[in-house]
């Protein structure tokens, strides 16, 4: 909006030299040509300030105010309420400010990230470490799981003695019982015997004083000799009865020895039992100190966690406490916005004003003839009234192109200002949230493909150590059937002795089984257990294959516990402990158990 005013006609040209220094020019940065237009337009704090200095202005100089407001010699143009660049110059200061301290805040940000970095990687050591003291605890609790089951196994066998000592102590019992009945028998069938023979010696003395009496007594002789006969067969069946009885008793001496022996092999075995349990104690003591330790060493990687953890909630505390400190500055700027459409409102009545004043200029008594003369004295020698009717119709039709003023424009302006300030808050934090997410995702990628590696590695190499033993020669190896570790299959690649490399699945069965037992058994010294279970592994294989099998299986013994379900006699041969079903009734099963060991003593002694 731009004022006529033709009251003034004339300047004080002498004072324009007091306003030098504060001109336009001095305060940007423009080209020469441009400096030159700019040196002709003065400054002022305000726009009393610039109507007093008006009136000492040379021709075509002019002043300013930082509100944007421009005044001639005769004019005065003031910014319209829609104008982009009015306040240029505050606006210019405060976004210099606002850049300043937000400028602060990132440097501010970037140091507290870093610090943030520290402390996670600070908290990944620490977390490293409490990784591998628990797997030090955890081997720990598997060594003390293999001792206790070995002590446990040794119980259960000593148990078994006992059991067996009170068992052959009752047949022992059972056995001198029976040896007292068959000596009372014994003794009364040598009784009869003897009172027999005396029977006997008394007939053959009588046997002269009766052959008077032989035919009389013949028939009672013969009688007699009958009765004879069945007495002598009688004492033949006692004097077999006694030599059997005689061998029993040999044999029942001879057993009633070997049980002897048997029990006192028992209780040396039990007396060496008994040591080795206490020597088993020592070692597991030993063991619950070092896991007590262990579990010191893990309170005190915990505090020093916990402590860690305290130090980043601190800086947490920090980043919110700076994240409510940019809200306060985000809140200001809001108040300084406020306070810009304040001012804005304020043109928008200084405009109000100015239609007031070009209605009173129209009501005063002016010239219009010199109005036109000025008008002509600022045109150019060229302009002509069509033009200027041309201009002023232009002018016309742009206005009419404006359209009507909304006035809620300003009150739409801010409601989507603040809803693009919030919009671009959520998407700050939604990309954010993105970038940890995806940064996250990217480290557990990698820590994935490492550990595969290196597991794959290993159970590489150790089935190339397996396979040849198995098979008493070849070779086999693992191969990744892809380049992404993540997504990759895994072939299993074998040559036995004089064959060609293939895969598993062109093999025999028994070739498939050994050389599956080769990678079980190859990722099971990864990663071993107290325990192993197997059944019926040894099927499929061969005697060649089957001693080549259990020789593995008795080196690996030394280390863990191996629970084999077979029908096949080498692998029985190989074992320790025999432990079997029977069922000598339908539908009732039995559990035999047998002591290698002891059986071979058994039988050797």
């Amino acid at each position: 909006l731009q004022l006529l005013d033709t009251s003034a006609s004339g300047r004080v040209l002498a004072a324009a030299q007091a306003f030098a220094g504060d001109t336009l020019a001095s305060k940007v940065h423009a080209p020469p040509a441009v400096k030159d237009l700019l040196a002709q337009v003065y400054l002022a704090a305000s726009l009393s300030q610039a109507l007093s200095m008006r009136q000492a202005l040379a021709p075509g100089a002019s002043v300013v105010t930082a509100d944007g407001v421009w005044v001639g010699h005769g004019w005065l143009q003031v910014t319209h309420e829609r104008d982009e660049h009015g306040g240029v110059l505050a606006r210019e200061a405060e976004i210099k400010e606002l850049r300043t301290e937000s400028a602060n805040l990132h440097r501010r940000v970037e140091e507290l990230q870093i610090e943030l970095a520290c402390s996670e990687k600070s908290l990944q050591e620490l977390e490293r470490a409490r990784e591998q003291l628990q797997a030090e605890v955890n081997g720990a609790h598997r060594a003390q799981a293999a001792v206790e089951s070995r002590l446990e196994h040794r119980r259960h066998w000593q148990e078994q003695i006992i059991t067996r000592k009170t068992q052959l102590a009752g047949e022992l019992r059972e056995i001198q019982e029976h040896l007292e009945c068959d000596g009372m028998e014994l003794r009364l069938c040598i009784e009869r015997h003897d009172r027999a023979v005396a029977a006997v010696a008394a007939l053959a003395g009588e046997r002269d004083l009766l052959t008077a009496r032989r035919p009389e007594l013949q028939q009672r002789l013969a009688d007699a000799r009958a009765q004879t006969h069945k007495y002598q067969k009688q004492m033949h069946q006692l004097a077999l009865r006694v030599e059997a009885m005689r061998a029993s008793q040999a044999s029942i001496e001879q057993g009633l020895r070997r049980m002897q022996a048997q029990v006192e092999q028992l209780e040396r075995r039990q007396s060496e039992l008994n040591a080795t349990v206490e020597q088993g104690l020592e070692p597991l003591l030993a063991l619950k100190q070092t896991l007590a330790d262990l579990l010191q060493r893990r309170l005190e990687i915990e505090r020093e966690l916990n402590a860690a953890r305290a130090g980043m909630q601190h800086i947490e505390n920090a980043l919110r406490e700076q994240y409510q400190q940019r809200l306060e500055k985000e809140r200001r700027c809001e108040a300084l916005r406020a306070e810009l459409d304040a001012r804005r409102m304020a043109w928008q009545d200084a405009n109000v004003r100015c239609q007031t004043l070009r209605e009173q200029f129209s009501e005063t008594s002016l010239n219009v003839d010199t109005i036109i003369n000025e008008l002509t004295a600022h045109a150019t020698a060229e302009a002509t009234v069509e033009q200027w009717e041309a201009e002023v119709q232009n002018l016309a039709r742009r206005i009419e192109r404006l359209g009507p003023i909304n006035l809620a424009a300003i009150d739409e302006f801010r409601a989507q200002s603040q809803r693009k300030e919030y919009l671009d808050r959520q998407h700050a934090d939604l990309t954010e949230a993105l970038e940890t997410l995806e940064n996250a995702i990217h480290r557990i990628d990698r820590e994935t493909r490492a550990r595969f590696k290196e597991t794959f590695d290993k159970i590489n190499a150790r089935l190339q150590e397996m396979f040849p033993r198995l098979f008493g020669g070849g070779q086999a190896h693992l191969e990744m059937t892809g380049n992404d570790l993540l997504i990759t299959g895994i072939t299993l690649m074998a040559r036995p002795p004089g064959k060609r490399l293939s895969t598993i699945h062109l093999m025999s069965g028994g070739e498939k089984a050994l050389t599956a037992v080769a990678l079980v058994f190859a990722i099971f010294e990864l990663n071993p257990a107290p325990f192993c279970l197997l059944d019926e592994v040894d099927a499929p294989l061969d005697e060649t294959n089957v001693g080549r099998f259990c020789e593995l299986v008795k080196e690996m013994s030394q280390r863990v516990q191996f629970i084999l379900i077979t029908h096949n006699k080498t692998t029985m041969e190989y074992a320790e402990y025999l432990i079997g079903i029977t069922m000598h009734e339908p539908g009732v099963s039995r559990l035999v158990a047998v002591d290698v060991d002891e059986a071979v003593k058994m039988a050797t002694g």
